[in-house]
């Protein structure tokens, strides 16, 4: 049994859909799902592709599709782009031309979103997973955790749950329930960094023009992670508030900031701690309007919804 009952408050939160997760006039879509979570995944997975596996999937996914797909933040934005490519219902696994080309960030939050519609308590959760190489590089990722009502709060990676994906990566564990020494919450990552126990250069992302890694780049994710409990599910490129700028902007203060944010965006996230400290430090609190760095497309200020 889980070492603690979900709030009343908490339960109606997640189980409720975000700016971000709701389907809105698309929502007769959902009509067919079913609402078992592990099904949800594979759901998810088979109207997706990462824009990194065309090589893996041996699909040249067109350029346009590659640059421009993963800028939409909006699951309304998202069901209508799968549709357009095909109709079918959305438990009708799509040809590989006919899926949404995404991030880790899209599998989640399409899972989120089916599984807030089947009233089950969801939220995106930013870090860093080491199951996508064996260098023991932590990679920036985001994935899915659910309420299961016998063990608590569970952590599911649906981009795993094609067999094709878990034998490239020589997964042994259950995407339904990823090891949390697997995958460090953004809070976790920080501190085992700030502990001495991990370098911080081993947290972040492999780029062609050089890698994205640092204190810098692990306190970015806890602002990721911080607006996710809080139901704003950004896109991992959209930027604001302390510390944003670099390793060279991580001042003692700064650190002791992120310190403090550490503790909420944790594995056993305090409810009414994450929803406090989102709404009264504006150094972490998500804008109306933020710096977006699309990795294609260039940055430019976007007013979220």
């Amino acid at each position: 049994m889980p070492s603690a009952r979900l709030t009343p408050d908490a339960a109606a939160f997640y189980a409720a859909q975000s700016v971000f997760s709701d389907p809105g006039a698309l929502a007769p879509l959902y009509a067919d799902l079913p609402a078992d979570p592990r099904q949800l995944a594979r759901i998810a997975r088979d109207l997706t592709i990462h824009r990194v596996e065309g090589e893996l999937y041996r699909y040249d996914i067109p350029q346009d599709r590659l640059h421009n797909d993963a800028e939409n933040r909006y699951i309304d934005d998202i069901l209508r782009i799968i549709t357009e490519r095909n109709d079918a219902p959305l438990t009708q696994r799509r040809e590989l031309g006919d899926r949404f080309v995404g991030i880790c960030r899209d599998f989640t939050l399409l899972h989120c979103s089916f599984l807030r519609h089947a009233g089950i308590p969801a939220r995106l959760r930013s870090g860093f997973a080491d199951y996508f190489g064996s260098d023991g590089f932590h990679f920036d990722h985001v994935v899915t955790e659910y309420w299961d009502e016998e063990r608590g709060w569970l952590l599911a990676d649906a981009e795993l749950t094609d067999p094709l994906v878990t034998d490239t990566f020589k997964i042994e564990f259950d995407p339904m329930d990823v090891p949390r020494d697997r995958f460090l919450v953004a809070g976790s990552a920080w501190r085992s960094i700030r502990a001495g126990e991990a370098d911080p250069k081993t947290f972040g992302l492999h780029l062609p023009d050089g890698p994205l890694v640092g204190e810098w780049f692990v306190a970015g994710n806890i602002r990721l992670d911080l607006a996710a409990l809080n139901k704003v599910e950004t896109l991992l490129w959209d930027v604001w508030g302390v510390g944003a700028g670099g390793d060279g902007d991580m001042t003692d203060e700064i650190r002791e900031l992120y310190d403090q944010a550490s503790l909420v965006a944790c594995d056993d996230v305090p409810f009414d701690a994450a929803r406090k400290l989102f709404a009264e430090h504006d150094g972490l609190r998500t804008p109306k309007t933020v710096l977006s760095l699309a990795p294609f497309n260039g940055p430019s200020q976007v007013t979220l919804r």
